[in-house]
């Protein structure tokens, strides 16, 4: 058998495996968090949100609404460089995410049963 000819039925029994495991692994619902950002994300979104006093007053004024703080929570990229992640009990993570032309920041404290988001900053 001629090298050409291997080479098409591994390319195409290659595609057919790969296309059985993204079925399989859509039906779990596998999610891959191989990024630090990622792993951040994916722990705090399972977790119960609590806002401090300073975001429960801007959820009154309007300055800011429980969704958006979510939403950047959600999607956001997390900002290594201003979070501090050498505490023990409880790390402290900025999580920033630009929504509708506005960049948001919110300074989130992760503790090991629940994040409180203590700040946030619009730019």
């Amino acid at each position: 058998m001629k090298l050409s000819n291997r080479l098409v039925y591994y390319f195409a029994g290659f595609s057919i495996g790969i296309l059985f495991v993204v079925f399989i692994w859509d039906k779990k619902d596998t999610k891959f968090n191989y990024g630090p950002n990622a792993r951040v994300l994916n722990d705090i979104k399972g977790k119960n949100v609590h806002y401090s006093n300073e975001l429960h007053s801007a959820f009154s004024k309007n300055k800011i609404t429980a969704s958006i703080v979510l939403n950047i929570i959600k999607d956001g990229d997390v900002n290594f460089s201003k979070s501090n992640t050498k505490l023990d009990s409880c790390k402290i993570y900025v999580i920033e995410r630009k929504i509708d032309k506005i960049n948001y920041s919110v300074e989130l404290e992760n503790c090991k049963n629940e994040v409180k988001v203590l700040t946030y900053n619009l730019d």
